[in-house]
């Protein structure tokens, strides 16, 4: 499978309609790259009967490898769109790039609605054996007649060679359409009978490709993977599992692992080593063959095992299993319907969420990465919550990632991070004579910002006794806020009680190129300044003066170290064209109710809404003490709803929010709403409520559940 998306929607669902009929290896999640492809290709052995990888590219010469070692039989080619452009000189370029997949193939599936790719394909394939399109025209191998789509399903009315079909699908975006086409034409080339297409076709889950994290009950953490189970995604989901350390205890609630092509002693004999690998302490068998074969292990199984054949046992077990200050995966086929137990284990919260895309994250980090000199170390602000995101989930995925240091506002949350297993360097920004005891308990790092606080801390450690205690100086170059002075600098005394790590000073308005000559001026100030310090403790430290907007447009402000803030979220307008950010969070929230409100009434709190005609009103579950801005009420703000933006209407209440979602075809309670995120920027949030992003995403409130998924 290949082409611009897609590709790995239609390898799952592939694999959840052919799973009955073949014993089946496919591609794990979106292993699809020069690397990925080669480790798919190795999951192969005799038992299996159908082989579905998918490849995908980013620039010329690639797919020509990919081809080598995939050598497909059969072709399935998604779409061509504007995904991953920037590699190629234009659309026919990567058109070609992808069909030379499919040079050595007999079947080529794919829709023929552009003339000019179907064109393309025939020319460019004349080994190829069968061309399988489908679409609406009379050629098509497949015929599309109707599509009648409806609230929650679409019909499908098509032609095939033993006359008319209809069949529906459980969604109705026009992209699952196409991959249920492509899906379809692949079940009817293998001869699937009409009866069995049209059931399976009905009963198609939507593909999850991401691994979630999400708070659950007595502080527990939770990871739901409950619609796969094999070997492949079992490994990816342990991996994530370990990196997660905010909990001493690892449980995995598993199911038996169906069609795996493997005798059962030898499956689980595997299952049962990557339980050890990854250190995992409980495990909760759901299933007969799963139960059996980890207790026949015996003393080779050294992990608490705990055993039910169904979900429904499991049950009745749940209050004496007592969860508690665990993280759980949850990981299962999906005839074992495990959501249930998902729904057991989650933290009860009201339906409005704040999802963090730790991938979009760590792309940011690198974007950021890209434009640094090399050897420039990081230091990630993780402060204010990590900007609304969760500073200890946030600080685990850039631990992983190499940064070099982390920085929080406040002690309490510098130990926070200590107490879930951070181990990177923490600087304390706003460091109080109160939290010295903490500040040396959990090794932490103070920010001493005047002569003052450097006194107090010198004295308070060398009482303990203590010799070169690592410390953070802070300057005033122009930001008159916090920062030591030229006198102060003077005055200091040095000592071996204290080990300066770095010297630092805050840029006033780095994003603001009327400003330019005033930053540059604070850099002067700031190097003047640590020349005395360097010839007064006679010893290097590190430097950094650039935060987020500095580094990308500053990069002669660069120095030692950059912090990287509001721009690891996706914000930075002083980014080169060429990178792209990406914005890290999306606030969701759904339809509690749905009004047919005449134009003579109001709506909200004063009476402040008023209609010009008659209107639909949906209620979305957020408010104020959501962290939802009053100033975005009154036509003001808006929100998204399928896909479409819609003004909202009155004042915003403490718990709801009133939408006008007239024009817009069946919405209904229950339906999701996008308060900010793709299609609705947090900046242009910001800028309706006559503020920076910076206090929206701080401002979303801790009641708000926040969700951390990973591709």
């Amino acid at each position: 499978i290949t082409g611009s998306n897609g590709k790995t929607t239609v390898k799952e669902w592939l694999n959840q309609l052919l799973e009955p009929d073949y014993k089946i290896v496919k591609s794990p999640a979106s292993y699809n790259s020069q690397i990925g492809v080669p480790l798919s290709v190795w999951q192969i052995n005799e038992k299996h009967q159908l082989a579905v990888f998918e490849a995908g590219i980013s620039t010329v010469n690639e797919m020509q490898k990919l081809a080598a070692i995939i050598n497909p039989t059969i072709g399935i080619f998604t779409n061509i769109g504007e995904a991953h452009s920037e590699g190629f000189s234009g659309q026919r370029q990567k058109l070609l790039e992808k069909l030379l997949l499919f040079k050595n193939a007999e079947v080529i599936i794919y829709r023929n609605n552009d003339p000019e790719v179907d064109k393309t394909i025939r020319e460019e394939l004349p080994n190829v054996f069968r061309f399988l399109s489908w679409g609406c025209n009379e050629a098509s191998f497949l015929r599309v007649l109707e599509i009648n789509i409806g609230s929650l399903y679409t019909e499908l009315k098509v032609h095939w060679t033993s006359g008319e079909i209809k069949f529906n699908i459980p969604f109705t975006d026009d992209a699952s359409i196409e991959n249920a086409m492509h899906c379809c034409c692949l079940m009817f080339y293998l001869g699937l009978d009409e009866k069995v297409i049209e059931e399976r076709l009905k009963k198609l889950n939507a593909v999850e490709m991401r691994l979630e994290l999400k708070s659950g009950i007595n502080n527990s953490s939770i990871i739901n993977d409950s619609y796969s189970s094999d070997l492949s995604s079992l490994r990816i989901a342990l991996d994530f599992l370990s990196h997660q350390k905010q909990h001493p205890v690892k449980t995995v609630i598993l199911s038996d692992i169906l069609e795996s092509g493997l005798e059962s002693h030898e499956l689980y004999r595997q299952v049962a080593g990557l339980l050890k690998q990854h250190e995992v302490n409980r495990v909760i068998a759901i299933g007969d063959e799963i139960s059996k074969n980890l207790l026949a292990l015996d003393s080779d199984f050294p992990v608490q095992l705990l055993h039910y054949p169904s979900v429904s046992a499991f049950r009745k077990d749940f209050n004496r299993l007592n969860f508690r200050d665990e993280t759980i995966l949850i990981k299962g086929a999906r005839a074992f319907r495990l959501e249930g137990i998902d729904q057991l284990l989650q933290q009860k919260v009201h339906q409005t969420v704040l999802e963090i895309d730790q991938n979009a994250i760590v792309h940011n980090l690198n974007e950021y990465r890209n434009i640094l000199a090399p050897g420039t170390k990081i230091m990630a602000m993780v402060k204010a919550f990590s900007y609304g995101s969760g500073s200890f989930e946030i600080a685990n995925v850039l631990q992983f990632h190499n940064v070099d240091y982390l920085a929080v506002a406040y002690t309490d949350e510098g130990v926070a991070l200590r107490r879930g297993g951070i181990m990177l360097p923490i600087m304390v920004m706003n460091t109080d004579a109160a939290a010295f005891d903490l500040l040396l308990e959990y090794n932490l790092e103070p920010d001493l910002y005047s002569l003052d606080i450097y006194n107090q801390f010198s004295d308070f450690v060398a009482s303990r006794g203590l010799k070169y205690i690592p410390v953070h100086l802070e300057l005033e170059t122009g930001m008159n806020r916090l920062g030591m002075s030229e006198s102060d600098i003077d005055a200091i005394q040095v000592n071996s009680t204290l080990r300066i790590q770095s010297v630092y000073t805050h840029l006033a308005a780095s994003e603001n190129p009327d400003y330019d000559q005033f930053t540059l001026g604070q850099a002067s100030n700031y190097q003047e300044l640590v020349q005395t310090i360097e010839k007064k403790v006679g010893y290097r430290f590190i430097k950094h003066i650039a935060n987020s907007s500095g580094a990308s447009r500053h990069p002669d402000l660069q120095f030692d170290m950059v912090r990287l803030g509001i721009g690891l979220y996706g914000i930075d307008d002083g980014m080169p064209e060429s990178a792209e950010l990406k914005e890290v969070s999306t606030l969701k929230s759904t339809i509690a109710q749905v009004k047919q409100v005449s134009g003579t009434e109001t709506v909200g709190y004063g009476r402040r809404g008023k209609l010009s005609r008659d209107s639909v009103i949906a209620t979305v579950r957020i408010g104020y003490a959501d962290g939802y801005s009053r100033k975005l009420g009154n036509g003001v703000g808006q929100m998204l709803v399928h896909g479409k933006r819609v003004p909202v209407v009155g004042s915003i209440c403490m718990d709801m929010t009133m939408i006008d979602v007239t024009g817009l075809p069946d919405v209904v309670p229950g339906d999701e709403v996008t308060v900010f995120g793709e299609g609705i920027p947090v900046t242009e949030v910001a800028r309706w409520a006559g503020t920076i992003p910076y206090e929206i995403l701080t401002g979303v409130s801790q009641r708000v559940k926040r969700v951390y998924f990973e591709e």
